[in-house]
């Protein structure tokens, strides 16, 4: 069975591979199966020669995952080789991800998928699709269909965000 996502508004599939770190694995030793990989920022680093490679000569699309932890600089130089980007959530009550994304969106011009995944509930979809997400994984357990309704909890927002950066006062009198 295929992974789900919410992207553009509506549940699809999700042919993204999150490779994780086994505890004590060391980054060079991770096996990197085939297809669609989101990879830590640890194995990144580490092979990043390798990945480059996959998605230039085998078409494989590359894409990374960030922890709360992970400095952002840290890839600013290569965001134009990620498909995607992914930001992890631990926990619900783990904001650092929204700033993680403001980030990558404002200041470093990332304009590819932005994902959110981990701990996503119902509550957080508004606003993280606010600060620049545009696809969501839901934890474990969570209502999709209810999830769906976030995107219309408020109609109007009235200050600018990464989306709409101009706030509602300012769209309306352009």
């Amino acid at each position: 069975m295929a992974n789900k996502i919410f992207k553009e508004r509506r549940l699809q599939d999700d042919a993204w591979k999150v490779v994780n770190l086994v505890d004590g694995a060391a980054p060079i030793d991770v096996c990197l199966p085939v297809g669609p990989l989101l990879v830590p920022l640890a194995v990144w680093k580490a092979k990043k020669a390798c990945l480059i490679h996959r998605e230039y000569e085998h078409g494989t699309p590359l894409g990374i995952w960030l922890s709360p932890e992970d400095n952002i600089e840290d890839i600013a130089a290569d965001i134009d080789d990620f498909t995607v980007i992914a930001v992890h959530f631990p926990t619900f009550t783990d904001g650092r991800g929204y700033s993680t994304a403001r980030l990558l969106r404002e200041r470093h011009g990332y304009d590819g998928e932005l994902r959110a995944f981990g701990d996503i509930g119902r509550d957080q979809i508004f606003f993280l699709n606010r600060v620049g997400f545009d696809s969501f994984v839901l934890g474990e357990g969570r209502n999709v269909e209810d999830a769906l309704k976030a995107f219309d909890d408020f109609p109007e927002n009235y200050q600018g965000d990464a989306v709409q950066p101009l706030p509602l006062f300012r769209r309306r009198a352009a």
